[in-house]
């Protein structure tokens, strides 16, 4: 069974590793979403820079990924921290892909689903959903901010399920799944925009907005995505 596992882990990975979005944006029109508005290689700048007909195929795909390696795993009657083990494998894919050099998306659709799948495998009722659904509405129509509401979503998601008596294996299993996400957002590769932020605004833009810069319009609306090294950074981001 070991062996199956492993196998498992590494398929769950490449599977993630399928960039869906780039993939429909060069197949359908012909154009690489990393050059255009915010650069991301997910779904909502695909459907920016194309539309909602050629996102919606990336979007199943993306909520496969998350669902079918933990649907795999229960099949092979894995327990529960094996199953965490190969739902985080793919959002891992998803957000750090070998086939885009390790620059993936946020892989927020493919957390959402192995959230969702982890319970309901399981036997139980999937409120750690609910509440992400909860905080991403409340932020959206209060804050009027995604980013919070996703973050403190996945957040709370391991509360939800301590509160209402999941295994500690799940519970760890949410615990990683928001860490994945804080890493992504603070590890995304350097931009021309950040030369125009101190290293702390760059760090709360990212954790806060999800993007270098507090200006959403003119983030998103970039017409390159160039991307510089960290030699190339000044010196106020990297002192010494």
């Amino acid at each position: 069974m070991m062996v199956e596992f492993v196998l498992l882990i590494l398929l769950a990975y490449l599977i993630g590793s399928v960039p869906s979005a780039y993939l429909a944006g060069k197949w359908f029109r012909g154009v690489d979403i990393r050059e255009h508005g915010s650069g991301n290689v997910g779904v909502s700048n695909l459907i920016s820079a194309t539309s909602w007909q050629i996102g919606l195929p990336a979007i199943i795909f993306d909520i496969v990924k998350g669902i079918l390696p933990i649907w795999v795993a229960y099949q092979l009657q894995l327990g529960i921290p094996q199953q965490v083990t190969v739902g985080t494998a793919a959002i891992v894919g998803h957000n750090w892909p070998v086939l885009l050099r390790f620059n993936g998306g946020r892989g927020m659709l493919t957390t959402i689903a192995v959230v969702f799948a982890l319970p309901v495998v399981n036997g139980y009722l999937p409120w750690e959903l609910l509440a992400f659904f909860v905080c991403a509405v409340v932020c959206l129509f209060t804050i009027h901010n995604i980013p919070i509401g996703t973050a403190a979503g996945i957040g709370i998601a391991p509360v939800v399920s301590w509160l209402t008596g999941k295994p500690l294996a799940l519970t760890l299993g949410f615990i990683a799944i928001f860490l994945i996400l804080i890493i992504r957002r603070l590890t995304a590769p350097l931009t021309e925009e950040s030369a125009n932020v101190s290293m702390k605004q760059l760090i709360v833009n990212r954790l806060f907005l999800d993007r270098d810069i507090r200006d959403r319009e003119a983030w998103i609306n970039r017409q390159s995505t160039k991307q510089i090294s960290v030699e190339d950074m000044p010196k106020k981001l990297h002192p010494g």
